[in-house]
């Protein structure tokens, strides 16, 4: 089998400490790299030497840790994760040429255990997107370092979005360019294109993944997690990148459990809710047979499912879009021009500052920087933000009020299977609709996974989500990884 179609286990288990196998796993990828990614685009930042640099810089590290647990293992990385010497730019032209003199704590601690960045992948501009359309790769050719001049295409139908924001993690895991990704999850920025894509997507619970080194979207929302090929490559990279950091405020000071021991095929007794509010009209009638199947395969496992209510889910896109907007206004202001990225040389400094801004951001990220202004602004910070923080309360209770009366809950991580390219870019409303089901874990702060549960008509992937209450990560391992040995779904790969 080629290396590039192993997991982190099989790579692991491969390299053993050995600086020539961990090569040839690099090899492999960017073989693979170069056959594929003309066809995907899933990747903004690739450099063969840098990924071998990467393993030679790890050579002393394994050294001195008598045998770091990870060494050799490739992780490619959402553009909008920093890393030291390699330009990070949030697939955004107003960060064009940014170097982050300093590596994210998710970065500090895969080089730790001996991992390495492999690449950095396509996002929707700022994570502000559904489908990775928003990308500012998108509209020019990067010869240099993007092997697609265009939109990254999902794996499983190049006609087709891989979903966003984290589109690029999420196509490199399912187009075999990667053993595993990390991305960030906003909205539902990683569990939605896990699903598109039809890999594992996990949504820690807020506070748990440090995000330090970061580039904020929405600070109350955030959080780095993993894409992987199966729920046991999750548990490993999660283990390694969670932990509290002195570095972010956000980040809370809780044990950091052995997830691997979660791993356990065994659900005889666990108590799935099922949502009423998620089953609506109006949902893609082949996801809605495939999560009704996975039902079925719970209960034919020993597990009880039991309805349940989320009464102000109807409430959660709303009100996110006015949280989130309002924090991307503030977080996005200090892109000005002055200190680093893209600058326009204006007759004076408002000129400057205006023509920066109005050339380095695209469409999307205007128009959310718009939107968010206007809610806290004077005269309507009362009738909008602070009104939606109220109901992001009222969301959040209903979880904790919902996990009384069940373990897990069972959710479709999307309404529909992945779209046609370009079929919702002139209609936003359409496109923020896309994150209905996967927003309110975000507000409530609450851990969530999307794994593969079947397939459309078409053949396209569909993502089953399983949300668990906050520091539960392990539950929702050993939820996943039951339904996964005994289905096949995850074993299926796109064909290129």
């Amino acid at each position: 089998m080629d290396l590039y179609n192993n997991t982190i286990t099989d790579t692991l288990d491969f390299i053993r400490g050995d600086k020539e196998k961990a090569t040839s796993v690099s090899d492999s990828l960017i073989t693979r790299i170069k056959n594929i990614d003309s066809k995907v685009g899933a990747y903004v930042s690739f450099s063969p030497d840098k990924s071998i640099k990467g393993i030679e810089q790890n050579v002393s590290l394994d050294a001195a840790k008598k045998g770091a647990p990870f060494f050799g293992l490739p992780v490619s990385l959402k553009d909008n994760i920093c890393t030291k010497g390699w330009e990070t730019t949030c697939s955004s032209n107003i960060l064009q040429g940014y170097i982050p003199p300093y590596n994210a704590t998710v970065v500090k601690k895969l080089r730790e255990k001996g991992a390495f960045i492999f690449a950095k992948c396509d996002m929707d501009e700022f994570a502000f997107g559904s489908s990775c359309e928003t990308s500012c790769y998108n509209k020019r050719a990067m010869k240099q370092k993007k092997l697609k001049d265009g939109p990254a295409s999902n794996p499983w139908d190049l006609n087709r979005v891989t979903g966003g924001s984290s589109g690029g993690s999420a196509a490199c895991v399912a187009a075999q360019e990667a053993i595993c990704a990390l991305g960030s999850d906003t909205g539902g920025s990683i569990r939605q294109p896990a699903a598109l894509c039809g890999v594992v997507g996990l949504k820690p619970t807020y506070g748990r993944v440090s995000r330090y080194g970061l580039i904020a979207f929405g600070s109350s929302l955030d959080q780095i997690g993993p894409l992987t090929k199966t729920v046991e490559d999750s548990a490993i990279l999660l283990g390694i990148i969670a932990g509290w950091d002195q570095k972010d405020s956000t980040s809370l000071n809780v044990p950091v459990p052995d997830y691997t021991k979660s791993l356990i095929d065994n659900v005889k007794g666990l108590r799935i809710g099922i949502p009423r509010e998620y089953f609506i009209e109006g949902i893609n009638s082949d996801v809605k047979k495939v999560i009704q199947e996975a039902i079925e395969v719970y209960r034919s496992l020993g597990a009880s499912c039991v309805d349940i209510s989320l009464p102000h889910t109807d409430y959660s896109v709303s009100v996110y879009y006015i949280i989130a907007t309002a924090e991307a206004s503030s977080n996005l202001a200090r892109f000005d021009g002055v200190e680093y990225g893209f600058r326009h040389e204006g007759g004076d400094l408002h000129e400057m500052y205006y023509e920066t801004r109005n050339r380095g951001f695209g469409h999307e990220a205007k128009r959310r920087i718009l939107l968010g202004t206007f809610v806290l602004s004077a005269g309507y910070y009362d009738a909008y933000y602070l009104k939606a923080q109220k109901v992001r309360t009222l969301i959040v209770n209903d979880f904790s009020d919902a996990f009384k009366k069940c373990d897990v809950i069972l959710t479709p991580t999307s309404p529909t299977p992945a779209f046609k390219l370009g079929e919702r870019m002139s209609d936003p409303l359409a496109m923020y609709l896309s994150d209905i089901f996967t927003i309110p874990a975000n507000l409530a702060g609450i851990p969530a996974i999307s794994i593969p549960a079947g397939f459309s008509r078409d053949g396209l992937p569909i993502g089953l989500q399983l949300l668990a209450p906050a520091f539960c990560e392990d539950r929702l391992f050993q939820a996943a990884y039951t339904f996964e040995q005994n289905t096949e779904f995850h074993k299926k790969r796109a064909k290129l």
